[in-house]
């Protein structure tokens, strides 16, 4: 990192906020402003911008650190399971409810619940939440017991335009007013680029691998506009180092679309005898290229475990397929065996 930012520590998570600009010393003032009350807040901005870590901050310097913090994405849940998951059910409730299951608000008594996404809720879902933030009851579904109430701060977050989904009758005003009594926007990494350089170079140094970016590579980076923010940069920068040569990464190790020019197509390894050889060969050229590309495939696959220390779903990530994918690609390349870390 330049001597000019700082990091600054996210408890719970292995990713700190890396500090260069005035927008994210300022960003950082008004989280811990936040901290120091029980009022609920709501976090907007872009995809890939970080508003959970703001989210964790916020918890770790309040009042309420020592107790949990209970995050749930909206987005991932329909509406009956996202309500089993905030609330709770009883035993027999619906179908595969084959216990009771206390719910999240109640799991983050004392502490905070961290409701992400939550642009995404149905309006069914908005009103049973509305009606929690007004007296705090909860009720497990399918229960007859009376109520109970819990103590819980909430902080929500949303990629959305809520006045817009209000417009559009999608959202409730009233919660909306009910959630942003603190407001805190998270900008665009484009609109802080003097956090580029050392949240590139963070991220470069966290694979482990000694590797520096040149200047034009950095430059690049800087003048990039990162549609997906930090966590496209992260991507792209693991990516980068993990394929870079002689520990540097050049403006051809970036993908096209970063440094905005035709894709430069990857080396085939040469054949183990010569082309003449090959062609002559039962399967002749068509044979020649599938096994020239099955050790290239070999080759990266191999590189992509080695650089995250046989952690396949990390490895997943580097190559941009999918868990599954590689897993039938380690079996066939014959790797599976030999390293097969899911975690």
């Amino acid at each position: 990192m330049s001597s000019d930012s700082q990091a600054v520590s996210v408890p719970g998570t292995t990713s700190p906020f890396i500090v260069a600009s005035a927008p994210m010393a300022a960003l950082i003032e008004a989280a811990d402003r936040a901290a120091l009350s029980d009022g609920k807040v709501l976090i907007t901005g872009e995809s890939g911008v970080g508003k959970d870590l703001i989210a964790r901050r916020i918890h770790a310097r309040s009042r309420r650190t020592h107790h949990p913090f209970v995050p749930v994405n909206c987005a991932g849940l329909t509406e009956s399971l996202l309500e089993s998951e905030l609330f709770g059910h009883v035993k027999g409730s619906f179908t595969g409810a084959y216990r009771d299951k206390p719910g999240k608000l109640q799991a983050a008594h004392r502490g905070t619940i961290f409701l992400d996404e939550v642009g995404e809720m149905s309006l069914r879902m908005q009103a049973m939440l509305l009606r929690f933030l007004e007296n705090g009851e909860i009720q497990a579904v399918g229960s007859d017991a009376r109520p109970s109430i819990v103590d819980v701060r909430v902080v929500a977050a949303t990629n959305r335009n809520l006045p817009e989904l209000i417009s559009a009758g999608q959202f409730r005003e009233d919660l909306l007013y009910r959630l942003r009594v603190i407001h805190i926007e998270v900008p665009p990494l484009r609109e802080r680029r003097d956090d580029i350089r050392p949240l590139a170079m963070h991220f470069a140094e966290r694979t482990g691998r000694p590797c520096r970016f040149t200047p034009a590579a950095m430059e690049v980076l800087s003048n990039y506009s990162w549609p997906g923010n930090i966590r496209e940069l992260e991507n792209v920068v693991e990516r980068a180092v993990l394929f870079c040569d002689a520990q540097k990464v050049r403006v051809e190790d970036l993908p096209p679309e970063v440094r905005g020019g035709p894709a430069v197509p990857l080396s085939v390894p040469p054949p183990d005898a010569n082309l003449e050889a090959a062609l002559a060969g039962e399967g002749g050229l068509k044979e020649h290229v599938k096994v020239a590309m099955s050790k290239l495939e070999r080759e990266l696959v191999s590189r992509a475990l080695s650089q995250t220390n046989g952690n396949v779903t990390h490895a997943a990530r580097l190559l941009k397929i999918s868990r599954k994918g590689l897993q039938l690609k380690m079996k066939e390349l014959g790797l599976r065996e030999a390293s097969d870390k899911s975690e």
